[in-house]
């Protein structure tokens, strides 16, 4: 890259930034969820149309990244280096963010059935411990060894694939708007905090309720202490 083409490309990324809207935007996405146009939109006191054209201009300096879900379009921060070159400019600003509240009731935010597997924050705390402990690639979606061992230990069973199933993949929360566990591995796990009775479905919704024993294993088994 010639020294003209970066200070272009430099002036274009800092024009991105320095702009109200798109720092509310931007400020609201740091806390590492992914959000609806609408919603960033109601963040950024502007129409949903305004909030498009900014963050069209966000994506196009590679500092957000569209995420399709189903019927929606989630927006997130591009990468970890966006979020920290951010925080340190908030920091030098002295700005605090300003985040979306989540109106879903907090028995199905905590934990709920996300098709066959777990949703809510706890499902996506565990798929936090799951990377942490390096059980889990979280860029291919893969298990170690140690985490096979660890899983299969608490009663997976892993050796069957349903056809043209993934067997682990990113599924991202609509509550929480960071990832949770799915795919065939996201499955096979409630299965098991079903079977040990670690979670136990409500019956009159997709609610899971945690159990004492549950949170006993989680602690335990991954080092993950719930309130």
């Amino acid at each position: 890259m010639d020294e003209a083409h970066f200070e272009t490309q430099l002036a274009a990324l800092a024009a991105a930034i320095g702009e109200r809207t798109r720092v509310r935007i931007l400020c609201a996405l740091m806390d590492g969820r992914a959000y609806t146009a609408t919603e960033l939109s109601t963040v950024a006191d502007v129409t949903a149309s305004t909030a498009s054209s900014h963050l069209a201009r966000l994506q196009q300096q590679r500092l957000i990244d569209c995420v399709p879900q189903g019927r929606h379009r989630y927006f997130r921060l591009a990468s970890v280096q966006v979020a920290e070159a951010l925080e340190k400019l908030m920091g030098l600003a002295g700005s605090e963010p300003i985040t979306p509240r989540s109106k879903t009731p907090q028995r199905l935010r905590f934990a709920r059935t996300c098709y066959d597997h777990m949703a809510g924050e706890l499902a996506v705390a565990l798929h936090d411990r799951l990377c942490r402990q390096g059980w889990l690639d979280a860029q291919h979606y893969t298990l170690s060894a140690a985490g096979l061992q660890a899983l299969q230990g608490i009663g997976l069973s892993l050796e069957a694939i349903p056809a043209q199933r993934k067997f682990a993949c990113a599924c991202l929360d609509w509550s929480e708007r960071r990832p949770h566990l799915g795919g065939h591995l996201g499955a096979v796990l409630l299965q098991a905090f079903e079977k040990q009775r670690w979670v136990v479905r409500q019956l009159d919704s997709r609610a899971l309720q945690l159990t004492a024993s549950g949170k006993r294993a989680l602690q335990a088994h991954f080092d993950l202490l719930l309130p």
